[in-house]
């Protein structure tokens, strides 16, 4: 039995939406914007896709929302680490699954938290197949975070908050044992 406390159900905040969320489409104003970092539409398949193009030793993919308080908690931590890892061959990819009319939030928040590379903002209506596409242990609560290695394998997977010493240990375990 899997603990994910202060964090968010992914598959129960965007159920509550049901049929109307499946009915918007994604706004061009989801593109790459000239003010502040690209927020990109992805599904899970893409995003995987990108984690497993060998362009990083480590990529971090994190889920997250602008409502759910423990991700925005550890937001600040995982800017960071991406800042001092950066030039070490890590990589974060933040997704975002606001909905679509969040989107102005979304661009204030990364603004403010100083991401100056593209982010994305979940594409896909079917909630349950984006979570089990990217781990199906995973329960779809927020923020999750999944450590992947540079062949494209999870190494870790973090449901709920974490800070920078935890997602710092999860990194240098992948660096040091590359497999």
């Amino acid at each position: 039995m899997r603990r994910a406390i202060g964090a968010i159900s992914l598959t129960l905040v965007l159920g509550l939406a049901g049929a109307g969320r499946s009915a918007q489409t994604r706004p061009s104003s989801a593109r790459p914007q000239r003010d502040g970092a690209p927020i990109l539409p992805i599904t899970a398949a893409k995003l995987l896709e990108r984690v497993r193009d060998g362009k990083a030793r480590v990529t971090i993919v994190n889920l997250w929302a602008t409502f759910c308080q423990p991700c925005v908690e550890e937001f600040p931590d995982l800017v960071r680490l991406e800042k001092t890892y950066r030039d070490k061959g890590v990589r974060v990819f933040f997704v975002s699954v606001d909905f679509d009319s969040e989107l102005p939030a979304v661009r204030r928040f990364l603004r403010q938290q100083g991401v100056d590379f593209p982010t994305f903002l979940k594409a896909e209506d079917d909630d349950t197949a984006f979570i089990n596409t990217l781990h199906p242990e995973w329960s779809g609560a927020l923020p999750a975070t999944f450590v992947y290695d540079a062949q494209g394998r999870l190494r870790h997977f973090h449901e709920g908050k974490g800070d920078f010493a935890l997602f710092e240990r999860l990194i240098q375990d992948v660096l040091k044992n590359p497999m």
